[in-house]
């Protein structure tokens, strides 16, 4: 039997008269991080599956991105000193596989597929110092067991639905870094941060997006721009944000008559050419937003193998079982899930899975109960497809 508690909580999300929503976009630096170090654990798990049958284990969840040097120029600047990408932590090597190599292979096409400026052997060096694993967590990997325990006594938290502000601020930066975007503004950068803050029935959001120089013929062009794109972000907000009414500000820094320094120029798309560092963790919790109002785990979930580590799987986990719940069970108006794994115990079998409930009017807990209770047992129950699917990337973690 699994230990699955089911309570009632008062106050929604969407209550509360402030509320503060953030996401780093894709080219966002903390993004970067979390996206390629989690690529790089699918990387593995696909060449573990192919040549040893099994995934073995791996934690590759530490990741530094060290800032270039530019010379940023109207028209088109230059890249003095190029980027750092750093690989640490730990996975298992074997004659035919070696993980520093998939790491930065790995890392190369992920640049390419996804930042249009950056060229993978110009702009970055790359420095991996992926070692072996300790025994005794390796160990976990060799008891054979259907399903493997827990790495770690860890807890991860997720809910369910999102508020308008989240919806709207992770919709904000999709539409921005979009393809059919970047066709209509080339010079707009994927490093693009999307700040949200609610005060009652009023949404305010403050973007910071890179530009990129080389369309950018003058300060005047620039700003010129940027009022275009100012006035596209308001129109695309206020149609997507179910009736409350948006404000936005687009590079708040920026100041007219300083030239160079006075705008946000980029060569290549992202601060972190010239600017910025990124660090797998610091970015998106794994539905994709950074909710300062709502209960979030410690844990960066990109990079960490999707068999063992609860620090992964439990968090991305959470959001998946809030979401059915709200979906399958009439009468929730919001809903939190908190699972707590015990270090060895089956993944399966948390120390204790619960459910805090927000019921809509004229719902009564003994409604809903016996149908949440019987939902998580059933998502555990199928937690080795579900582990399966993160090992194929099938679940983004940022």
């Amino acid at each position: 039997m699994r230990n699955i508690l089911v309570e009632e909580f008062t106050r929604p999300e969407k209550n509360q008269r402030v509320e503060v929503v953030e996401r780093k976009g894709l080219g966002h630096p903390d993004s970067i991080c979390d996206a390629l170090m989690d690529q790089v654990s699918v990387a593995l798990c696909e060449e573990y599956l192919k040549k040893s049958g099994t995934i073995l284990h791996h934690n590759v969840d530490k990741g530094l991105l060290v800032a270039g040097e530019t010379k940023t120029r109207f028209g088109g600047g230059t890249l003095a000193k190029p980027m750092l990408l750093i690989f640490g932590d730990r996975a298992t090597t074997t004659p035919e596989i070696d993980p520093n190599k998939i790491a930065i292979e790995t890392a190369k096409k992920w640049f390419k597929d996804n930042l249009r400026f950056v060229d993978p052997e110009k702009h970055l060096k790359y420095m991996s110092e992926i070692k072996s694993g300790s025994e005794a967590l390796t160990d976990i990997f060799n008891r054979k067991s259907a399903i493997l325990g827990a790495n770690d006594t860890s807890a991860a938290v997720g809910y369910a639905p999102l508020t308008i502000t989240e919806k709207l601020v992770l919709q904000t930066e999709k539409h921005l870094n979009s393809d059919d975007f970047k066709n209509k503004y080339p010079e707009s950068g994927e490093d693009i941060k999307v700040m949200g803050l609610r005060t009652n029935d009023h949404i305010e959001l403050i973007v910071a997006m890179a530009m990129v120089d080389r369309y950018i013929k003058s300060e005047q062009d620039y700003f010129k721009k940027k009022e275009e794109i100012l006035e596209e972000i308001k129109r695309y907000a206020n149609e997507t944000s179910e009736g409350l009414k948006v404000t936005a500000g687009l590079n708040v820094l920026d100041a007219n008559g300083r030239g160079i320094g006075g705008v946000y120029l980029t060569v290549l798309g992202t601060s972190a050419d010239g600017a910025d560092c990124g660090e797998v963790g610091r970015g998106n919790r794994v539905n994709g937003l950074i909710p300062l109002n709502r209960p979030i785990g410690s844990e960066a979930a990109g990079g960490k193998n999707p068999v063992s580590h609860v620090g992964k799987i439990y968090n991305v986990l959470t959001h998946r079982i809030a979401d059915r719940v709200y979906k399958n069970v009439p009468g929730i108006e919001e809903i939190y899930i908190w699972l707590l794994s015990r270090i060895g115990q089956p993944i399966d079998h948390p120390a204790v899975a619960a459910a805090q409930i927000k019921l809509k009017k004229g719902t009564s807990m003994a409604e809903v109960e016996k149908q949440v209770h019987g939902e998580i047992d059933e998502e555990l129950a199928e937690i080795q497809r579900f582990c399966m699917d993160l090992a194929h990337g099938k679940y983004p973690v940022c």
